[in-house]
């Protein structure tokens, strides 16, 4: 009798560890653990569809039982290995948790676990999407869970780990299961292919690869769908019209009219999708894959890249990828699947041109640090205000007068004072309250002009005739702006 038709995803079904690729570090630690005989009695596989579960789990229990004691590598011949590949196995029994989740199931398996095994070494219990079961079920696993009999094993599959108990969870050896990488998937893909006499173009196992999104059997699903579109011969063209997606090429070019603010060629390309039947979603996916890569190159080179035509910074490609993921429930759920990713791709333009405040004011700041600082110029003020000097018939202690003192004193020694041979005593101040200059200085500089018409009258010569009172006087009136450079004491000459 003619078993019929297998699909390629059972056909290829792993037989042993070393076919099960994508996920070596589970294949390693369970290596491991058969080799030094460390086999726990719960354990707990959680990973995404199609990455190898349950064929782990099966593969497993056929190194356990395997004729001769547990062993990495069991004969794949052997009617236990067979009976176990193939689900037909007494001993090894596969329990879906969304049909089976009631107290009552797990009762029943609580008891049968009590029987020692017809044929085999162990009593392996695989229980598939083990998270549907309910809680009262988990529960009343739980003891038997944590002490179970010698000859049982528990194996529980799952693809949302999250629902799980803690207290179930706790009790067994979790293995994460990771999503396989796209070039293990066309390399696997590849050899299906040239074992099945098939010719298919890289770019087209490539296509079906990113549509897997990780998993293994998608891939060989997606594979065995277009060997019966295309016949022999497989191209990527063919691919992308069944599952309605576009070329690579296609969504670089989309990508580049995003970042140069081309909103007429993302109109264009957005009608030429619409036309073509082709998935907005996956496009969307797709973009947002592909803009993370630009990215990371962004990254690399300092936060600078030009793979989108224009040089753009990794601020402004995350503020695109943001309005990509914000826009994708309304592209997947909304009425208006077309409108919605026209929105979403133009508000993702104007994204990329936007600029934080915060990084506008820190390029400010670098600017501004860069440029030169002038030279300042130090401007001293002439103090004009009346002079007070104390009256020289009172004596150092007696009341001051107060004269008005207009003319500017220069800071340098070369031009103190030396300016004419014949000197001219400041101008008396205009206010009313102010009086002439005291007789003594007076009398000193015409005295000192007196003795030699010819010779310029200097600085040294009118201070010797200054009487103590008059030269303390003027240097706490005038500390600091005489000179320009420090203070004057008392062995510092005034003019």
């Amino acid at each position: 009798m003619d078993k019929g038709y297998q699909v390629i995803a059972r056909r290829w079904r792993p037989q042993q560890f070393d076919e099960l690729v994508g996920q070596d570090h589970i294949v390693r630690t369970l290596s491991n653990a058969i080799e030094t005989n460390r086999i726990a009695h719960a354990y707990l596989f959680v990973g995404p569809r199609g990455t190898g579960k349950t064929s782990s789990a099966r593969l497993f229990a056929k190194c356990l039982n395997a004729e001769g004691g547990p062993s990495i590598a069991p004969d794949n011949e052997s009617e236990i290995s067979k009976a176990i590949m193939s689900g037909a196995c007494m001993d090894v029994i596969e329990i879906d948790g969304a049909s089976n989740n009631s107290v009552d199931q797990v009762r029943d398996l609580r008891d049968d676990c009590q029987y020692a095994p017809t044929q085999c070494t162990y009593k392996i219990y695989i229980i598939d999407e083990v998270h549907m079961l309910s809680t009262a079920a988990f529960n009343a696993l739980l003891k038997t869970l944590e002490e179970p009999p010698p000859h049982v094993k528990f194996i529980f599959a799952t693809t949302e780990s999250h629902k799980v108990l803690p207290t179930i969870v706790s009790r067994c050896q979790r293995f994460e299961f990771r999503p396989i990488a796209d070039d293990v998937i066309v390399a696997k893909l590849q050899t299906i292919a040239e074992a099945e006499g098939i010719q298919v173009e890289h770019a087209a196992l490539a296509s079906i690869a990113r549509l897997a999104n990780g998993g293994m059997r998608d891939s060989q699903s997606i594979l065995d769908q277009m060997i019966s579109f295309c016949g022999d011969s497989i191209n990527e063209q063919d691919v992308l019209d069944v599952y309605g997606l576009i070329s690579s090429e296609r969504i670089h070019q989309l990508a580049k009219a995003l970042g140069a603010l081309d909103y007429p060629a993302i109109i264009s390309a957005v009608d030429e999708f619409a036309n073509e039947g082709r998935d907005l979603y996956r496009i969307l996916h797709d973009l947002q894959a592909y803009l993370r890569s630009v990215l990371l190159d962004a990254i690399e080179h300092q936060g600078q890249t030009d793979q989108l035509g224009a040089a753009h910074s990794n601020e402004s490609i995350m503020r695109m990828l943001d309005a990509l993921q914000c826009g994708e429930a309304s592209v997947q759920k909304g009425l208006s699947e077309k409108v919605n990713f026209e929105v979403v791709l133009l508000k993702a333009a104007e994204e990329s041109r936007a600029r934080a405040i915060d990084s506008v004011i820190k390029q400010l700041a670098t600017a501004g640090a860069s440029i030169p600082e002038k030279k300042k110029v130090a401007v001293q003020a002439v103090d004009t205000r009346p002079l007070v000097l104390p009256d020289p018939q009172l004596g150092s202690s007696g009341t001051a007068a107060e004269a008005g003192v207009t003319d500017s004193v220069a800071a340098s020694d070369d031009a103190a004072l030396a300016a004419a041979k014949t000197p001219e005593l400041p101008a008396a101040a205009t206010s009313t309250d102010s009086v002439d200059r005291p007789a003594e200085l007076a009398d000193a500089i015409r005295a000192e002009s007196a003795n030699d018409s010819s010779e310029l009258l200097t600085a040294e010569g009118a201070e010797d005739r200054l009487s103590p009172a008059i030269k303390d006087s003027l240097r706490e009136r005038f500390n600091g702006r005489i000179s320009g450079v420090r203070k004057l004491d008392a062995k510092d000459r005034i003019f």
